[in-house]
């Protein structure tokens, strides 16, 4: 009997009980983009379409476990982390990916929901910055979150650029800065140690946005695994998810779910 085995990503993040971002959208992503997902979970949510109702933290050394259960069993190819929650949780994360020598991380710096709920304790931010962004091969901040990493205002690309430059800098990790949050485009700067790159998108109206950073990043570590570079990988990632906004998948009351699945 012929067997076969599929590139994996491991998505360190928290649970979303309405399945449209958390760990529910990450692995449906990577299946939508031929990967075997894995997940640690770092928090449970009871939200949905209309806002976050509770939230459950991991223990830190239950946490523990599960990054060691998959590390030493089916060795990731690329990690997704999205909310890390707090001080404690991020310790533990970065001492496992320094401990496996873990490749290809994508960190997606999730502070607030769509809705609007705080996913981030105020004194996690420091060590997501001191002790997580040095580890990453790239960080996914949209506008939002790079104006609070920056403390500066963002509302021009120059802006952008500025800001994408200064977390470079600051960090040495390659940054995204999402552009579809604010301004009035699809257009995202992606800045390495090459430079910036800017990566027009089409701007698709479309109010169900419910898990688009999720999606992106676990899109990204998806094409990771796969072998291509981080230019290609994003492009990659940006038609997926491009994809994912046209289908017009319309469910809750609130700001819904992408189609996942659309390519499929």
């Amino acid at each position: 009997m012929k067997t076969f085995t599929l590139p994996t990503v491991l998505t360190i993040a928290g649970s979303d009980a309405s399945g449209g971002a958390g760990i529910q959208a990450d692995l449906k992503t990577m299946l939508a983009n031929g990967i075997y997902g894995m997940s640690a979970i770092t928090a449970l949510t009871a939200q949905n379409t209309t806002g976050v109702a509770a939230i459950a933290r991991t223990a830190p050394d239950f946490l523990a476990a599960q990054l060691d259960s998959v590390f030493t069993d089916i060795f990731p190819d690329a990690i997704k982390t999205g909310m890390v929650f707090d001080y404690e949780l991020i310790d533990i994360i970065v001492q496992k990916l320094k401990h496996y020598q873990a490749k290809n991380i994508v960190v997606d710096p999730v502070m607030v929901a769509t809705s609007g709920a705080r996913l981030l304790n105020e004194d996690a931010i420091s060590a997501l910055k001191e002790k997580l962004f040095p580890l990453a091969t790239v960080i996914t901040p949209n506008l939002l979150e790079a104006e609070a990493l920056t403390g500066r205002k963002i509302a021009s690309h120059a802006e952008m650029i500025t800001a994408a430059q200064k977390l470079y800098e600051t960090y040495g990790c390659s940054v995204l800065c999402k552009g579809g949050h604010n301004l009035q485009d699809a257009d995202d700067l992606l800045y390495t140690s090459a430079g910036p790159l800017w990566l027009k998108g089409e701007h698709i109206d479309n109010p169900n946005t419910h898990g688009t950073g999720c999606t992106l990043s676990s899109a990204i570590a998806s094409q990771l695994a796969k072998g291509a570079p981080l230019d290609t990988a994003v492009q990659q990632a940006k038609a997926y998810i491009t994809g994912a906004l046209k289908a017009n998948l319309n469910l809750g009351h609130g700001a819904g779910p992408l189609h996942h699945g659309w390519n499929m």
